[in-house]
């Protein structure tokens, strides 16, 4: 029977990429410290649904404690480690940026460090398309230059990024580094813009849209990226791949999308644009059809329609929840 750590398992893909692996009968254990980055009532619900499963073991762990850590790995020779756990989000990130710095930096070294010290084959770290900055020109691909990040979160994952390329050259682990791209879904992040909006426009509140909404995003639904996350688990000694919807969709069309799926009109607030965001994302996914196998499946439409839908069965608490600023 195949084991499996996944670090940040209370997030959000985190919490679908052990439900998928307990699909497949798997061991898994998840690591989390359920921390306030945004509203952890959220994460609590997600780890409620894991938990029903005898297969699943949790540690309220926070990844930069190499003991408690080692306490997660002791006697479980995994297949794998899909590391997760992140401090996230790009604005919250300009007034802390020192908790990213050690979140995501250091907890990354502290991971590596336990593979290795453990005999762990692979370990997949989950990045984020925000290393790219502006990029200078679309679609991005992984050869593009990732050395102007816009955010400490963004400069705290190249870090964790940088990190790993040492650690395989000096101890041979074999790591494949993920380049998420705006992931959404059912149980998102309460930061995030599809979650927002739907919550905004499904309870009668003002949207606020930071900009003229013409701004495009690779929105890349988290199904698909679990899958891609998984594929990810095998031999390819250090590489880093993009995994987005290689579609990408300017936010008044999503916000369009939603409007329809709710049958409800949104009221436009406007606002300034973050110093942090940038002007549009795509993913050029060439190189994760090539070592995985991998392509996305799902729509922006299909995807809105089921996260609207969990938004809906959950609504009791979710319309409740803390949304960052």
């Amino acid at each position: 029977m195949t084991r499996f750590l996944v670090t940040g398992a209370a997030g959000f893909i985190g919490h679908w990429l052990v439900r998928r692996l307990l699909k497949e009968r798997a061991l898994v254990v998840g690591v989390d410290n359920l921390n306030s980055a945004y509203d952890p009532r959220i994460k609590r619900w997600r780890l409620d649904q894991l938990a029903a499963s005898s297969r699943f073991r949790f540690h309220a762990t926070d990844v930069t404690d190499g003991r408690a850590l080692r306490q997660a790995f002791a006697g479980c020779n995994y297949d794998a480690v899909f590391h997760l756990a992140a401090r996230a989000g790009a604005p919250q990130s300009v007034r802390e940026p020192g908790r990213y710095v050690v979140a995501n930096a250091m907890g990354t070294q502290r991971v590596m460090e336990a593979c290795s010290a453990h005999g762990v084959p692979k370990l997949v770290l989950a990045s984020t398309s925000s290393v790219y900055g502006k990029a200078g020109s679309l679609p991005i691909a992984e050869d593009a230059p990732a050395d102007r990040p816009l955010s400490p979160y963004a400069a705290s994952k190249r870090a964790a990024e940088v990190l790993a390329h040492a650690h395989h050259h000096l101890h041979g682990l074999d790591i494949t580094v993920l380049r998420y791209f705006t992931v959404y879904g059912p149980a998102g992040r309460p930061d995030m813009s599809l979650f927002r909006f739907i919550r905004w426009i499904r309870e009668g509140e003002p949207i606020v849209l930071r900009g003229d909404g013409h701004q495009s995003r690779d929105f890349t639904y988290v199904a698909d990226i679990v899958e891609g996350t998984l594929a990810a688990a095998v031999p390819l000694g250090c590489e880093i791949v993009n995994l987005g919807s290689d579609s990408p969709v300017r936010l008044c069309e999503a916000l369009r999308l939603i409007e329809t799926c709710l049958g409800r009109e949104a009221r436009v607030e406007r606002a300034k644009v973050p110093r942090v965001d940038v002007r549009a994302t795509w993913a050029d996914t060439r190189k994760a059809r090539r070592l995985l196998g991998w392509r996305p499946e799902t729509s922006l439409t299909q995807g809105i329609e089921r996260t609207v839908r969990w938004y809906e069965e959950n609504r009791s608490w979710a319309r409740d929840l803390i949304l960052p600023e």
